[in-house]
This record gives C-alpha cells, structure tokens and sequence, in this order.
C-alpha cells in the first residue's frame, strides 16, 4: 500500500462517516448536503486512487462525477423547494471544508502527474468541484431565492 492508497482510505472513512449519519438522521435539509458532500468525498477519493493505482480512467470518473453530483444536488433542491424553504439547510461548513480537502488533493495529484493534459484535467476537476460545491451549497441555503419569493418569505 502506497500514500496514495492510504490517503483514499483515510479520506474515505473520514469523509464518508459523516455523509452515512447525514443520510441516515435528521431532517430533509442535512440529508440533501450529506448527499452534497459524499459526492465531493468520493470524486477525491477516486483523484487519489488514480494515482495509487497508476489508471488514469479514474480521473475521468472523478470529471464525470465533479460534474453530475452538483447537477444533482441542484435537482434535489428544485424538486424539494417548498420544503427546503421551510427551513434551508446550512451547508457552509461542509462546502469549506470539501474545498479545504480539494485544493491540496489536486495539487498533489498535479505534481506526481507532471506538466501536461493530465495536470489540466486535475485542475479542472477541482475547479468543477469547488464552484459546484459552492453554487449547490448557496442554493440550498436559499441564497437563489426570485424576488417575488423573497418578498413573501
């Protein structure tokens, strides 16, 4: 076992042990950013075993993830609006530190990859993932809200 292949293990115990209890407990709101933050700690963990294992495919299930799991956190809080906007979730917390776990991941991975297409795609899967964090993070909290519903709130 390698760095990188511990670094997966630990980041995949740390991080997914709080999504599990997320999911599992509470209300409708914390479900939806565990769901959020699982998605960020599995396209990390996935950077990672890239890396351990020497396959770059990996890389391209960590694109396609940093992609869709944004996509459809913002489908969730469209289809769960009128509950969500009873009490937003907040969704701060796990958005720092998704982004906080990002950056030196994607770094380290540009520097074992070295210059060249493999280092862009890195740097574009963490930016995807950062801005896509960000984003579904602020529409869960209600930050998106139209001005007429705002007006009502």
């Amino acid at each position: 076992m390698n760095a990188w292949l511990a670094s997966a293990s630990v980041l995949l115990v740390a991080g997914l042990s709080p999504v599990v209890w997320g999911v599992a407990t509470g209300p409708l709101g914390r479900r939806v950013v565990a769901q959020n933050f699982g998605t960020s700690v599995v396209c990390l963990v996935m950077l990672l075993l890239a890396q351990g294992y020497d396959r770059p495919a990996y890389t391209d299930l960590a694109l396609v993830l940093a992609v869709l799991g944004p996509v459809g956190t913002l489908v969730y809080a469209r289809l769960l609006a009128d509950e969500l906007g009873e009490a937003p979730p907040k969704a701060q917390l796990p958005t720092v530190l998704a982004a906080a776990a990002t950056v030196p991941v994607v770094i380290a991975s540009c520097v074992a990859a070295g210059p060249g297409r493999a280092a862009v795609k890195l740097v574009v899967v963490g930016v995807l993932l950062v801005v896509g964090n960000v984003i579904s993070s602020r529409t869960l909290s209600g930050a998106y809200l139209e001005p007429s519903e705002a007006r009502r709130d």
